[in-house]
């Protein structure tokens, strides 16, 4: 009998335990289709927005916490999710977040207000957040070699391409108004797909755990929540709702209680206990490295896409099926590019991030003087595309790639903790990249006009991604 190494979260070791069946293709597409389904649904919204506004009547504030109440819930229960996991195995939890997930996205279908829609994303949030975890942590403890390097190739692009086709199904769905359904068809597509994931879960999708699953960090979860909950609500709802004093406090109590939550995990790490993120884990230089490759990856892809969305909706006045198609070329490039990824780390190794960046500035470039050069009126979706393309080619290999840096750096013994931190810096630069590419687009906007505020938010990520580059070539050449 094979023996596999199994994670150990509280950094104290690892144990011996019989491997776990090897990940089907089935089991792979299963697992990835619940992946997917966490991605669509933070960007499904975009295009859907000027619908549920009409619908329910919602103010400004209110849609902006349909967005972010998902995406808070999200980031802030990402880590306690891959934690149960570890201990109540996780094909069961991936189970149960499909079926929460199915659940909360029916709610959110029925809505009959605003603030109830509001309510049932936070719900689907959590729900993703059961769900999500326990893909990454199943193939890294289920495939071997070069199938695990396709598995986690797979696995990054299903972040970009799920944000892509999100935004297209969104506005089909919201354009076919489905037996008069308008927006509600947007949440309610997920119930059979997650029945479904549901069904050939049960057989396809490998069980494993931790032989010595970690204790429970109450006090470390509290603190770990309530500090990206004091980032991320006011970043979202501030601007939207006039800087208010709550979301001032909040924003001073954020860096108290990261401060805080830091002691307790470094106190609970050096007498023996169960830290939810080791602080020793990111006191490793390539660990602290890698995962700051996705602050310029994740926070330019959300802020772009919403930022996106706003143009082509109201500034170029398209529909939402247009708005939504006009994507597609991204997708073209992107799809591709993500399949590339094990070739090109054989040839160039993690100088393929630094190429990537590279292209995908050319492509915002190309994108920022399409927008400042072509008239108004002749701003199509042709148009628009070749800088599209190029974004694509470089965000395909961008996504893709970060997760297989991030877990190269990570010590076999900490893997579930390194891939839920990993996964929750990517959900949290998501909601962060909405908040301030997001806000700083629509507060342009009024003074500069819908043109020049979308072209100086390209610059920004251009920097970024400029950033991204130099920051690679930091990285040792074979680190993936």
């Amino acid at each position: 009998m094979t023996l596999e190494t199994t994670t150990d979260t509280s950094g104290t070791g690892t144990a011996e335990a019989p491997a776990p069946a090897f990940l089907t293709p089935l089991g792979l597409l299963t697992v990835l289709l619940g992946a997917s389904l966490s991605s669509i649904d933070f960007f499904i919204v975009n295009v859907a927005l000027p619908s549920i506004e009409r619908d329910l009547h919602a103010s400004p504030a209110t849609l902006e916490m349909v967005v972010a109440g998902y995406a808070v819930a999200y980031a802030v229960l990402l880590v306690l999710g891959g934690r149960l996991g570890d201990t109540y195995g996780r094909r069961k939890l991936f189970l149960w977040g499909v079926a929460a997930f199915g659940l909360t996205s029916l709610a959110c279908g029925l809505a009959p207000g605003a603030w109830w829609l509001v309510g049932a994303r936070v719900a689907q949030g959590a729900a993703s957040a059961l769900m999500l975890p326990q893909v990454l942590a199943t193939i890294h403890a289920t495939t071997r070699g070069e199938r695990r390097a396709r598995a986690v190739a797979l696995y990054g692009a299903v972040s970009g391409i799920g944000g892509l086709l999100g935004q297209a199904l969104g506005g089909a769905l919201v354009a076919a108004d489905v037996l008069g359904t308008g927006w509600r068809a947007v949440f309610l597509i997920n119930v059979p797909i997650a029945a479904a994931a549901l069904l050939v879960g049960v057989r396809a999708v490998p069980d494993s755990r931790a032989e010595r699953p970690a204790r429970g960090d109450v006090l470390g979860t509290v603190l770990f929540a309530g500090a990206l909950t004091a980032l991320l609500l006011p970043l979202t709802e501030g601007r939207a709702t006039g800087w208010p004093l709550w979301s001032v406090l909040l924003l001073i109590a954020a860096p108290l209680l990261g401060w805080v939550f830091g002691a307790v995990e470094s106190r609970a790490e050096r007498t023996g206990g169960s830290p939810l993120l080791p602080p020793s884990l990111l006191r490793e230089p390539a660990v602290r490295k890698s995962l700051a490759l996705g602050l310029p990856i994740f926070l330019g892809f959300s802020g772009f896409m919403f930022g996106f969305a706003i143009l082509l909706q109201q500034g170029l006045r398209y529909g939402a099926l247009k708005a939504g198609l006009a994507v597609i070329p991204m997708g073209l490039t992107q799809i591709p590019a993500s399949m590339l990824v094990p070739p090109l780390v054989r040839r160039w190794g993690t100088r393929a991030m630094t190429r990537a960046a590279l292209v995908h500035a050319a492509g915002l470039a190309v994108m920022g003087l399409t927008v400042l050069w072509v008239p108004w009126s002749a701003l199509t979706p042709l148009a628009l595309a070749p800088g599209l393309l190029l974004c694509g080619l470089g965000q395909g290999v961008q996504l893709a790639l970060y997760y297989r840096v991030a877990l190269a750096a990570v010590p076999a013994a900490r893997a579930g903790a390194g891939s839920g931190l990993a996964a929750t810096v990517q959900q949290s630069c998501l909601a962060v990249g909405v908040a301030t590419l997001g806000s700083l687009f629509l507060a342009l906007v009024p003074s500069l006009g819908m043109r020049d505020a979308f072209a100086l938010v390209l610059g920004v990520q251009l920097v970024g991604l400029l950033g991204l580059a130099l920051l690679s070539l930091r990285l040792p050449r074979q680190a993936v």
